[in-house]
């Protein structure tokens, strides 16, 4: 690993190098450092966010005065300076006297063909070259493509269609094909634009107390070296990728269907009911009653329903997240307390808009909020109830004109949110010695997630193969979050959203099987709509595909174990890039819609409808067997398969020590 940061004194300026890369030139007539003052023009609706900024000023520090491993940065020669960066540890350290500076650009060194990857959790564009990315954690939208109708109609009924770059999971952090990775340590809102061929530019609104750097000799030391620094996660339970966890909110008739599907011989693992909490209707569709208790009447004994399920070797899971509903009685008693965040024009609670229905904030910078969400909610009503794991949903939804009981500004922590979730989370696990078998997964994320947040998944995808928005993106998603330390992840099989007539065909459902089947946790999910979209047992031929694919995912739980095993050893993620087992061969640098499963197998998932053919690329250096057919070939070449459905396109590296596992399981889907 190579983490030295230099300072050279250049002409009338400087350069910034980590290792023998060069990050920053600046020159008087080329400045690399901008300072200025803005005022923020940001309207919320509903997790969706329009953000402008009124630049007031925008100042190039030209001038530089460099002593040893200092600079002092002013707008010209006699000026005072405005800023000061100063090498500290591996980083580049800012001050500024000026506490009015609230803008803040640094351009760095640009290559013609460089790719940069990474910006958080990315569903649009793996590769970030040639775009801007805002970062800031929102909703993601419904369709994210200005050129869909889908997305206009989102737009026009809910300000909610979104575009490419909006994530759950934003975080300053990119790596470059020059085998160096920056990060920006800020929680403030941040943008890296990379449209520029000369330079790629970082804005950000503050100035940041540090930008990180570091450099390596393979990808695969540089994302080790980024897990280690974000913290790793705990290992995944085992319970967890070795059966299907079964999604259904239908009340106490879900064991009834969970059964079915036992019965017709699916390898389930855990029963997961959103709805134990009870249903709130809303024109978006069916959602949950936000007061984290067990609701009796929609799920009578659900205690002792939760003990004859792990009798059985199968793990319940719900849903929590850090809301209150006003008309639930857990808000009442967290006012009480002084557990709310409130607003700036009066000591009343902050109360958000989720769609018709409004919910007070539990404040977790206050020790003592985090500690009772914890304790009274996550604690008693889940964990000693017998829930094994939750979706811990939502945390993108600070306000900015909220008060906060440390007295950060919301614009600050805003962005911070989901990390404190997920601490509050992990911390209630650890409460009870759980840690490492009880899971939570994640949408929502920012920098440090990883260190407390054992699995993600990749949001709420549209009910169908759309470029932006649809079964695609969750792989786009796995790629570049785990770049960034988040080892395991998974999706909502079938997808999320439907919305103005679009629902799920036989065909989708069955697609997004055969890649859930190749994840680490196989979750299925009803949807917001679940009456009006077909749902996995609703169907026999898509059932009977469904416990093929089970069959499956259960069978390649003796390599996962294995590839969790290297996660918590090295960072790795489970599903990764084509480059980091094979940075040597550059045509994986582009791969963007197929990942590696471990470093012996690539998955090539089918991510179009009516495709029953499927074109894939094979690393050089080694051969490939596909897995249905165990023909071989050699590497370095895309090749083009059969992909009926029941035979997604996957290979296995030839001599694998799991090759007779591999052959066994190509057995399974007939």
């Amino acid at each position: 690993m190579m983490t030295s940061v230099r300072i050279i004194a250049a002409g009338d300026g400087f350069d910034i190098f980590v290792a023998d890369r060069l990050i920053v030139t600046h020159r008087a007539d080329r400045p690399a450092v901008f300072v200025g003052r803005g005022r923020a023009d940001i309207a919320m609706y509903r997790g969706n966010f329009d953000i402008a900024d009124r630049i007031d000023e925008r100042v190039a520090l030209r001038h530089a005065h460099v002593t040893a491993d200092r600079v002092a940065l002013s707008a010209s020669a006699g000026q005072p300076p405005l800023l000061v960066l100063a090498i500290d540890d591996g980083a580049v350290a800012f001050e500024t006297g000026d506490v009015s500076l609230n803008r803040f650009w640094l351009r760095t060194h640009a290559e013609p063909g460089e790719r940069l990857w990474g910006a958080g959790e990315q569903m649009s564009y793996f590769d970030l070259a040639g775009r801007r990315f805002p970062l800031w954690t929102s909703e993601p939208g419904v369709g994210r493509d200005k050129t869909t109708l889908l997305t206009f109609q989102a737009d026009v009924t809910a300000h909610s269609g979104g575009d490419y770059w909006n994530t759950n999971y934003p975080q300053p952090t990119w790596i470059s094909s020059r085998r160096y990775a920056l990060h920006v340590e800020t929680s403030a809102y941040a943008c890296f634009d990379f449209r520029d061929p000369g330079f790629h530019e970082i804005e950000l609104w503050e100035i940041p107390s540090r930008i990180e750097l570091t450099a390596a000799d393979s990808f695969a030391a540089i994302v080790s070296a980024l897990s280690t620094r974000f913290g790793r996660p705990p290992r995944l339970p085992e319970w967890a990728y070795s059966g299907a966890i079964l999604g259904l909110k239908d009340g106490e008739r879900s064991f009834a269907r969970m059964d079915a599907m036992i019965a017709a011989g699916a390898d389930v693992g855990g029963l997961w009911c959103e709805d134990w909490v009870g249903l709130r209707v809303t024109s978006f569709g069916k959602r949950l009653f936000w007061d984290w208790k067990a609701n009796d009447a929609r799920y009578p004994r659900l205690r002792e329903r939760i003990a004859e399920l792990a009798a059985r070797g199968i793990r319940f899971l719900g849903y929590v997240n850090p809301y209150l509903a006003i008309d639930g009685t857990l808000y009442g008693e967290a006012a009480a307390a002084g557990h709310l965040a409130l607003r700036l024009d009066s000591d009343e609670p902050y109360l958000v808009d989720f769609g018709e229905f409004d919910c007070g904030i539990v404040d977790f910078t206050s020790p003592a909020a985090a500690d009772w969400f914890a304790e009274r909610v996550i604690g008693r009503e889940m964990l000693d109830a017998g829930l094994s794991g939750w979706m811990a949903d939502f945390g993108e939804y600070l306000p900015i004109d909220v008060r906060l009981a440390d007295g950060t500004d919301g614009m600050i922590a805003h962005n911070a949110w989901p990390v404190l979730w997920a601490e509050v989370n992990a911390r209630a696990i650890a409460s009870r010695g759980k840690t490492g078998d009880s899971l939570f997964f994640m949408r929502a994320g920012g920098s440090g997630l990883s260190r407390h947040c054992p699995l993600l998944w990749a949001g709420d995808q549209s009910v169908d193969f759309s470029r932006h928005d649809g079964i695609g993106t969750v792989i786009t998603a796995a790629l570049s979050s785990g770049l960034l330390g988040n080892a395991y992840h998974h999706s909502d099989l079938g997808g999320y959203t439907s919305l103005f007539g679009n629902v799920r065909t036989p065909e989708l459902l069955m697609r997004w099987s055969e890649l859930s089947a190749f994840s680490p946790v196989m979750r299925s999910h009803e949807g917001n709509r679940p009456d009006d979209n077909l749902q996995l047992d609703d169907d026999p031929a898509v059932l009977t595909h469904f416990v093929r694919m089970t069959h499956i995912h259960a069978a390649l739980a003796p390599y996962v174990a294995t590839l969790c095993d290297a996660a918590v050893a090295t960072g790795l993620p489970l599903q990764r890039p084509l480059f980091l087992d094979h940075e040597d061969d550059a045509a994986c640098w582009g791969i963007d819609m197929q990942y590696g499963y471990g470093p012996d197998l690539v998955v090539a998932p089918v991510t179009a409808s009516d495709a029953r053919q499927w074109d894939a690329y094979l690393p050089a250096g080694t051969d490939w067997v596909h897995l249905w057919s165990a023909t071989h070939y050699v590497g370095g070449a895309t090749v083009t398969v059969a992909a009926p459905l029941g035979e997604p396109p996957v290979f296995y590296r030839a001599g694998s020590a799991h090759a007779a596992l591999f052959a066994e399981i190509a057995s399974l889907h007939q």
